[in-house]
């Protein structure tokens, strides 16, 4: 038996089930293998989703769903700077739960201009909820305790080989194309022949995932879902998993500390949570890791292209591991779709390394200079940052300082998910005005060709996005334009274009010409005063198909 489908996918964690859905949500079929068993949990990571995401998963009908999963819907998701865990606070960058952005408290995010805040949740508890939704989808089938093994692709499609990991059988898969969102040992990626350059090692950590009942009320105080220990015996990071008794501490080795045997574990936990030897815990599972920043040299070969850690590998510095990989598969999901549906010209997939490998570049060198600031900042703490003295009141004052600077761009990471934007794309009109600086912490909502297309409320109450829906969109700002010869060409191409009329008030100052269009993935491809003179260029702009094509009969309309 050959299980077919248009798009088929190794790897079922988080990126690889999103990629799947938006697929299907588009009219693909997907055919997804998974080593483990069906509801496996995965392992303790992946503590954030990130705005951009939960935009995502907004459009895929699952946002409310993640908001009400995780930690408890009034636990805090400030992240809080002490000397320990149970010792005095430094500094605190708030971010309110989902009950606090409810009720409008504010917080170092608030502002942002998004109809998805981002939330915190650990992959234990997104995962499931993606699996369970992909798995009810017509048009989706999933293969768990399947490994694939070998890719062979022709001009017309791929073929792979898999085995049954249950019964040792071999199964055969047939596509048009297909993806490879199976993590950082990525068969994918080696059948491919990519290569991971960058940094082999940007630091060592010991993560214990454990549990300890009475460790919050030792706490006092208001609870936090990071909690960052500062003092000069040990520094580390401890994250609230269920806001009651779980939590996963990451304890990072110093330079002269060998490897991570060198390193008692328990007494490593016990100085960052600040507990004596009477403190009793559950070490339910353990993990030594090397942070990296690695990224492929290509994220295709013709048919087949590799997504998330498969195509990067980085510190999980600003919550941007998991979130880049979505990010990917936002970005490919629509373009396969376009190629499947016939109305993307066979160049339109050019576009995706030639828009997400150059980002993704971009993103690990931020996140490994974050991480080479934090370990700086963890060896200069002062002795004296526990001492009742003045000297220790001013010491905790000036790290507590120092540390919110350094730490707010990246737990309120504005510029990572709004600011990146997209300047060497086949299927974006550069129109010669500059981008605006892209920095993890800060952004300006621009209309830019390659931008994101800045999120508005309209005066309906409804998010721009909702409005904007699965495909393109022309916003019109002056509704006495004649939008028709485009709408038109568009239509004749089948290009799936959706016209939105939008006040200028309801748009805002960051829109500044009287018509954008704007991408399925919410990126600004075209914008102008008027239609250009040759509407079909810039279809086929859009489309992927830069070739001049015949004119359209005359009298041809909108069907």
């Amino acid at each position: 038996m050959v299980h077919e489908a248009d798009v088929l996918i190794a790897g079922g964690g988080p990126v690889g089930l999103t990629l799947a859905m938006d697929l299907v949500q588009r009219g693909v079929r997907v055919v997804l293998v998974e080593q483990r068993e069906a509801g496996e949990p995965p392992s303790v990571k992946c503590n954030h989703v990130a705005a951009r995401s939960m935009e995502l998963f907004r459009r895929l009908g699952l946002a409310s769903e993640l908001r009400a999963a995780g930690l408890p819907d009034d636990f805090p998701h400030d992240i809080a700077f002490r000397t320990t865990f149970t010792g005095r606070e430094l500094t605190r960058i708030v971010l309110p739960s989902p009950a606090g952005r409810r009720r409008g408290e504010p917080g170092a995010d608030t502002d942002w201009p998004t109809p998805e805040p981002p939330h915190r949740i650990n992959q234990i508890y997104l995962e499931p909820i993606l699996f369970n939704a992909a798995r009810q989808l017509d048009g989706l089938t999933i293969l768990n305790r399947v490994a694939l093994e070998t890719v062979t692709q022709t001009d017309d499609g791929v073929s792979a080989t898999a085995r049954d990991l249950t019964s040792g059988a071999e199964l055969r898969l047939a596509g048009a194309y297909l993806v490879g969102c199976d993590g950082g040992r990525s068969t994918v990626r080696h059948q491919i022949s990519a290569r991971l350059v960058g940094d082999a090692v940007v630091q060592r950590v010991q993560s214990s995932y454990i549990r300890a009942p009475r460790l919050l009320a030792l706490q006092g105080g208001t609870p936090a879902w990071g909690n960052i220990s500062l003092n000069p015996r040990r520094s580390g990071t401890v994250y609230a998993i269920d806001g009651r008794e779980t939590w996963l501490l990451h304890n990072y080795l110093r330079d002269n500390e060998p490897d991570f045997d060198s390193v008692d574990r328990d007494w490593a936990i016990r100085e960052i949570l600040g507990v004596g030897p009477d403190f009793t815990y559950e070490v339910i599972s353990r993990e030594d890791w090397y942070g990296r920043r690695l990224v492929a040299d290509r994220f295709r070969d013709r048919r087949v292209f590799i997504c998330g850690d498969a195509a990067h590998l980085w510190v999980p510095y600003a919550g941007y591991g998991m979130n880049a990989g979505l990010a990917d598969a936002e970005n490919l999901a629509w373009l396969l779709a376009a190629r499947v549906a016939g109305w993307g010209a066979p160049a339109i997939l050019d576009a995706y390394e030639r828009e997400r490998l150059p980002i993704t570049e971009q993103v690990s060198h931020f996140a490994m200079n974050h991480a080479h600031a934090m370990a700086k900042q963890r060896r200069a703490v002062p002795q004296e940052i526990e001492d009742d003295a003045p000297a220790g009141e001013a010491a905790r004052a000036e790290l507590g300082r120092a540390t919110w600077e350094l730490n707010v761009q990246q737990y309120a990471a504005a510029g990572l998910n709004f600011g990146y934007y997209y300047d060497d794309s086949p299927l974006i009109e550069p129109d010669g005005e500059a981008h605006p600086p892209y920095t993890m912490g800060s952004f300006a909502p621009s209309t830019v060709p390659g931008c994101r297309t800045p999120h508005v409320w309209l005066a309906d109450g409804r998010s721009l996005y909702d409005a904007h829906g699965d495909d393109y969109a022309l916003l019109r700002l002056d509704p006495t334009l004649d939008v028709a010869p485009l709408l038109t060409a568009a239509a004749s191409r089948g290009l799936p274009l959706k016209l939105i009329d939008i006040t200028s008030v309801e748009a805002g100052p960051a829109y500044r010409t009287s018509l954008l269009i704007s991408r399925p993935d919410r990126h600004v491809a075209w914008r102008g005063d008027a239609l250009p003179g040759d509407v079909e260029a810039l279809v086929g702009r859009l489309r992927g198909d830069l070739t001049p094509l015949p004119p359209l009969p005359t009298g041809e309309g909108v069907s």
